[in-house]
């Protein structure tokens, strides 16, 4: 866990800052501010779409007594997305667009699907006893 936070607070923020300098350098400053502004505008409509979205399709699903496993992970891929998307740069806007957008979400959730199963299958075999055993 300490490994992610040294990542998050401190290796993001730097590779950002890095390549918005390298965008600047390429098309020019008023350009890369207009770029992140007009990619902010755009994330924060889709945010607004795909979460209502997500929100709909968890009440429908828990309306219908189903377990809302797809839908509860959609809604949380958007909000992870949406914070993503509020981190000025643009590298944390690719994978908030990654988590947003419905084309790319479902390999996102099973990217993450995975993740899970591979971090629970390592805690049972290191030895921690399941509780029906």
């Amino acid at each position: 866990m300490l490994r992610w936070l040294v990542v998050a607070f401190l290796v993001v923020p730097v590779i950002e800052i890095a390549v918005i300098i390298q965008v600047g350098q390429r098309i020019g400053v008023p350009w890369t501010v207009g770029l992140l502004v007009a990619e902010s505008l755009l994330g924060g409509w889709l945010v607004t779409r795909e979460g209502r979205r997500a929100w709909d399709a968890l009440r429908t699903t828990v309306a219908a007594h189903r377990m809302p496993d797809l839908q509860l992970l959609d809604a949380a891929l958007v909000l992870v997305g949406g914070t993503l998307l509020l981190t000025p740069g643009f590298v944390t806007d690719v994978a908030g667009f990654c988590c947003v957008l419905p084309i790319t979400r479902p390999a996102v959730r099973r990217l993450v699907g995975w993740l899970i199963w591979r971090r629970t299958n390592r805690t049972r075999l290191v030895g921690h006893r399941p509780v029906d055993e």
